[in-house]
């Protein structure tokens, strides 16, 4: 009973990555890997841990699963960890209500197994630390927001709970449509350098804009075209868009940035954007 079989992990088009930052309690640790090896997934990256992989406490819990820990990757910034995902999803169980929907506007975890049901590329999966989740700055950081449907009146779930809802979800997407998906055609998802860029065009152009709303209005753009999935010739024909966009804003503002810093392409900024929520 609860042994593990010599049989083949299940195979998706995307390459799923659960992130889990600041984690401090090594019995949620293993908890979190058997759950993923329930459901067929092995990547997992550990941002700042306040525990070890090697904890005893963390490898009884894990049982069969041990091998997740001794592949885990381990990170000292966020930015770091995501830097090669083509799409990153946040999780949270504070639902917000008012101004702050506009920028957490959340999906279900069915919702997102069928949207990236076709994607081809990096998924990261990002969770917070125990009793305060991921930080105003850290939601910033992703292109969606995912929480699960729990009861109002008791919101917060276990953070191996919450992975273990996840991951159930995906694989039984998985299990429905056929794990080699036939008959679906693969969506190559953005790269991780365009997304930067245009993540970063979105941004600059929301700056350009006469408004005390700025960066509220370029956080809504970045979630309604982050939500769409967009692959790489739709975002560099988007990023044009904005580019040009940009410097016509700057020119009707007798801004000189529109000569100075005109041009056709964005260059990568080496760091996250992080903004404070309305």
């Amino acid at each position: 009973m609860g042994d593990r079989l010599d049989v083949p992990l299940p195979s998706s088009n995307y390459e799923l990555d659960i992130v889990l930052v600041g984690i401090n309690h090594p019995g949620n640790l293993g908890a979190v890997c058997r759950a993923m090896l329930n459901h067929g997934f092995t990547n997992l990256s550990l941002v700042n841990p306040e525990c070890s992989v090697d904890d005893e406490q963390a490898r009884n819990r894990a049982k069969h699963s041990g091998r997740i820990l001794d592949d885990a990757k381990i990170y000292s910034s966020l930015n770091d960890a995501i830097s090669e995902s083509s799409l990153v999803v946040g999780t949270s169980g504070k639902r917000e209500v008012g101004s702050k929907v506009l920028k957490r506007h959340f999906v279900l975890p069915w919702e997102f197994a069928e949207r990236i049901r076709s994607l081809e590329g990096k998924v990261s999966l990002i969770f917070g630390e125990e009793g305060k989740g991921l930080s105003t700055e850290e939601l910033d950081m992703c292109d969606l927001l995912l929480t699960l449907p729990t009861w109002e009146g008791y919101p917060i779930a276990n953070l191996s709970q919450a992975v273990g809802h996840c991951v159930y979800e995906l694989h039984r997407d998985r299990v429905i449509h056929g794990t080699m998906i036939r008959g679906v055609e693969k969506q190559r998802a953005i790269t991780p350098e365009l997304r930067q860029i245009l993540k970063q065009a979105i941004d600059e152009f929301s700056s350009s804009l006469d408004s005390e709303k700025t960066e509220l209005i370029g956080d809504v753009y970045d979630r309604v075209i982050m939500r769409g999935l967009p692959i790489d010739s739709e975002a560099e024909r988007m990023i044009g868009a904005f580019v040009q966009a940009t410097t016509a804003l700057q020119k009707m503002a007798d801004d000189n940035a529109w000569m100075r810093d005109r041009r056709k392409r964005v260059t990568p900024s080496s760091k996250p954007k992080t903004s404070e929520f309305p």
